[in-house]
């Protein structure tokens, strides 16, 4: 079986690291009430998309 010559140093791990991130969701801002919404979604507070409602929602 093959193993390690040599102990992989904090430096080499932590660069082959570097892509391993999460990132935050793009965020818009809906038209109609302001809230943040994820792009190509409905609005959860209001329930519009495009300019039309599609979610019936207690206001």
């Amino acid at each position: 079986m093959p193993v390690p010559k040599r102990k992989t140093s904090k430096s080499k791990r932590d660069k082959r690291r570097t892509h391993q991130k999460l990132t935050a969701p793009n965020l818009s801002e809906c038209p109609q009430c302001g809230e943040a919404v994820l792009p190509h979604h409905a609005c959860p507070s209001c329930g519009t998309y495009k300019g039309r409602t599609v979610i019936e929602t207690e206001e």
